[in-house]
């Protein structure tokens, strides 16, 4: 419930920390995992405005999040998958500690582009492409214009984009991934993993 508020703590706790030990120290971080039931509709939601507070925190130098939006248990908070959740750890530690030169995270969004009705996604860390991790067709993206009204949208990739729209938005303003407790989505990179929640728009959380 405090989501807009995460935003500052806890860059300053990260901040915090360095100071008292003298040191900016590597600081890897998990990501809130999905829980919860699923909803049928695109909704705003303070899991996601969470999650979005989160990885702002990758701002600050030395930082890493590790994904877990695919790893999550709806009836339980602290799921039992541990084992996925160090190994993607692991890999920001072997990559930005002990400089190996292996894939490190999933698709972060960077930037996007309107154009025909459409929304095009650019993503960082995509390495040799994207992909579904299931095989199937993509989902976890909504689509709305600019009365703020989200729809589920097709969504396709297109090399290391993806392509958003919807018959139900004309005008499209925002897209929004995974923006859910609990989302169903399954776009990963060429080393499977997960790509992060995010928002293209700036409207007004209701966590603030």
């Amino acid at each position: 419930g405090k989501a807009w508020q995460y935003r500052n703590l806890f860059s300053a706790l990260i901040q915090d920390w360095r100071t008292k030990w003298g040191y900016e120290f590597p600081f890897y971080f998990v990501q809130l995992a999905n829980h919860m039931p699923r909803n049928t509709k695109p909704v705003d939601d303070m899991w996601a405005e969470l999650r979005e507070a989160q990885t702002l925190a990758l701002n600050l130098p030395n930082t890493g999040m590790a994904v877990a939006i695919d790893i999550g248990e709806a009836d339980d908070i602290h799921p039992g998958n541990k084992q996925d959740v160090g190994k993607r750890l692991a890999l920001w530690a072997l990559n930005k500690t002990y400089k190996k030169d292996i894939p490190f995270s999933g698709p972060l969004f960077k930037s996007f582009e309107t154009y025909d009705s459409k929304v095009s996604i650019d993503f960082d860390n995509v390495y040799n492409g994207l992909k579904t991790s299931n095989g199937g067709k993509l989902t976890g993206f909504a689509i709305a214009g600019f009365d703020q009204k989200f729809y589920w949208a097709n969504a396709k990739i297109d090399g290391g984009s993806v392509i958003v729209w919807s018959d139900s938005v004309r005008d499209p303003h925002s897209v929004r991934y995974a923006w859910s407790s609990n989302p169903e989505c399954n776009l990963v990179n060429s080393a499977n993993l997960p790509a992060s929640p995010f928002r293209t728009d700036d409207w007004e959380l209701i966590t603030k």
